[in-house]
């Protein structure tokens, strides 16, 4: 008998959860419906300084006043962080770590420092500027003192990781309103961090494990994250782990055109549920009834 399909939304429980947050959600719920699937709730909590038990119990209580269903139990990622380690031991014994004592603030010095001067920077598909190496930012001296002294991060050494798979990964995306195949380009992104000073991993490598992990194969998230997934995919071909097809939908912007926060109260659910909106007003507010890229479906 074949595996049913696996959806999930993943929150991460350092914020209230909002409209952006609520049609993510309702839209994952109705492709899980439109394929027969199952529908689970993870809590991507790798940030455990910012990440509040006060928060979960609100995605909690948000999710189910919107009428979404997932099914238990409810993957917590700060559970585990062993099968993240494990995940790094396999790309450390491919050579494919590369350790850095540079934190993010010296390397946005660093760019600015560049850009003041003429010099470019690189820069991801987010706006930061990638990482060149501690060489290129700190003093030789200082690198070997924070070495031995201070923990350090540890980033994929992309071009690496590229060259060993001798071919660029690939992946199925339905967000446009129609399936194609799109070429990932994980090089955009340099060398990104897998496990940071204080964290002992990151939101791509966390991401890729636990949608292997828990049998996830499609996703529906926020098209904020459509190039990730070139980091996303690359991961997923050096680690043998499968790959998903995708779904990157429309974004809630707020009056000025930007992003949905967690700060923005406007936009909170909780806030709108105590002026008296409703789980139907809600869904009129993101039009989920009008939007024709979240009728697209999926391949069973």
């Amino acid at each position: 008998m074949p595996h049913r399909p696996v959806l999930r939304f993943a929150p991460s429980p350092n914020g209230f959860l909002h409209l952006g947050h609520a049609y993510s959600a309702l839209l994952n719920q109705r492709h899980a419906a439109d394929l027969d699937g199952r529908l689970l709730l993870r809590l991507e909590d790798i940030d455990t300084t910012r990440c509040k038990p006060e928060y979960e119990a609100a995605i909690y209580r948000d999710l189910s006043w919107i009428g979404l269903e997932w099914e238990e139990p409810v993957r917590r990622q700060s559970d585990h962080f062993d099968a993240y380690a494990d995940a790094l031991r396999q790309l450390d014994a491919m050579g494919l770590i590369r350790r850095s004592v540079a934190s993010r603030r010296e390397i946005r010095e660093a760019a600015a420092r560049a850009s003041a001067e003429g010099r470019p920077w690189p820069r991801d598909p987010d706006g930061a500027p990638l990482f060149g190496g501690d060489e290129v930012i700190l003093d030789p001296t200082e690198i070997r003192r924070r070495r031995r002294e201070e923990p350090q991060a540890l980033r994929l050494d992309t071009k690496a990781a590229l060259a060993r798979l001798g071919d660029a990964p690939r992946w199925l995306e339905t967000g446009a309103g129609h399936r194609q195949e799109i070429v990932a380009d994980p090089l955009v992104w340099g060398d990104v961090v897998l496990a940071r000073k204080e964290t002992p991993t990151s939101y791509h490598l966390s991401v890729v494990v636990d949608d292997a992990l828990q049998g996830v194969s499609h996703v529906v998230r926020g098209r904020d994250l459509l190039q990730a997934t070139a980091i996303h995919r690359l991961l997923q071909e050096l680690l043998r782990l499968p790959a998903p097809e995708y779904h990157h939908h429309r974004l809630i912007l707020d009056e000025s055109g930007r992003k949905l926060s967690k700060s923005a109260a406007s936009t909170g659910l909780a806030e709108l549920r105590k002026t008296g909106a409703t789980p139907e007003d809600i869904r009129n507010l993101v039009a989920l009834a009008d939007d024709k890229a979240a009728d697209t479906p999926f391949s069973a």
